[in-house]
């Protein structure tokens, strides 16, 4: 950890704080079935590193401010309620641009960085209005689609779906796959679906969701993984937010390794996003270090690593105020929109 473990906060983030947005393109390969079906998963030993890694990884004082910074933009901050309403999505999209507050920032050493979020992320509804309050500081909006949380509206639905949020301005597209093609091991159509969205997308990134709390096994999960890599997914991600359960440490580990022997056979970058039920500040932290021991250093970063949260952000902001008064704050004093 000692690229982020400095004496100050300032020092670690004089070359990474801010959004960064160096997107590659994953093209995407050929459908190799023989690679898909031949990914195995050692449960035991999946979840031995899993339980290790907590005990074996951990920073304090200015380096753990660093990380958190660091996490702060790399969160996609996400409303996807049924009572959403244009307005809460000013408010969401303000938070955005200054996600954490300037005389924290100020103690810090840090008040001259543009520290905002990696993204927003909306209901393709409030697309329009979110490009609209972010104009002009380089913060994209992100669109979940295709029929989400359960992604089973028609096929050319989604697709449509899609395109009018990218003519609306999202630049990222979280899509869902249909998870009964995982689920009946019918990969062909899954890599074609995934196909089909990808080029609906255009030039938007597209990042696949594959409600892994939804796929029963852990190799699955690989199998999904690597098939929407093939298709030309830009990033995977592990839920909606809506599942039973959602992001895991374990299904992380099972999905970055995926990444990791796609670069090497391909040499193609793919991004990771966990999603649901990272909200303490301290659970991110696990994420990143999962993140940074796994796919190196550059994956720390939003080109590749997204958090799909909302209320971490309020977390992350009283824990960063704690380490520059040495007093908690209510956490009502840290709204996230």
């Amino acid at each position: 950890m000692e690229d982020l473990a400095v004496k100050s906060t300032a020092a670690a983030f004089a070359e990474t704080a801010g959004v960064g947005h160096n997107w590659s393109r994953n093209d995407g390969i050929e459908l190799d079935l023989s690679w898909v079906v031949d990914q195995r998963v050692n449960l035991s030993a999946a979840e031995r590193r899993v339980a290790t890694l907590p005990g074996r990884r951990t920073v304090k004082k200015d380096a753990q401010a660093a990380w958190l910074l660091k996490a702060v933009t790399c969160i996609d901050l996400t409303t996807l309620n049924g009572d959403d309403t244009a307005e809460r999505v000013k408010r969401l999209c303000a938070k955005a641009r200054q996600p954490v507050r300037q005389d924290i920032l100020e103690a810090l050493g840090m008040g001259d960085r543009a520290i905002t979020t990696g993204a927003v992320c909306v209901y393709h509804r409030f697309v329009s209005t979110a490009v609209e309050a972010l104009e002009g500081c380089g913060i994209p909006v992100a669109a979940v689609s295709t029929g989400f949380p359960a992604g089973l509206v028609p096929h050319d639905v989604k697709l449509k779906e899609i395109e009018a949020s990218v003519a609306d301005g999202a630049r990222e597209i979280d899509i869902v796959i249909t998870r009964e093609h995982v689920l009946t091991g019918n990969w062909q159509a899954l890599y074609d679906e995934m196909r089909d969205f990808r080029a609906a997308c255009g030039d938007a990134h597209v990042k696949a969701i594959l409600a892994t709390g939804d796929l029963k096994t852990l190799r699955n999960v690989a199998r999904a993984s690597l098939v929407c890599m093939m298709a030309g997914a830009d990033f995977i991600k592990t839920s909606t937010g809506k599942e039973g359960v959602n992001a895991t440490l374990l299904v992380t580990l099972v999905m970055l390794r995926m990444i990791r022997a796609y670069q090497e056979r391909t040499g193609l970058k793919v991004g990771y996003k966990p999603a649901g039920g990272i909200s303490a500040a301290k659970d991110v932290l696990n994420y990143q270090f999962l993140m940074k021991d796994e796919l190196g250093r550059e994956w720390l970063e939003p080109d590749l690593f997204r958090i799909g949260a909302s209320s971490l952000l309020a977390d992350i902001e009283r824990q960063l105020e704690h380490h520059v008064s040495g007093a908690y704050s209510a956490l009502n004093r840290h709204p996230i929109g």
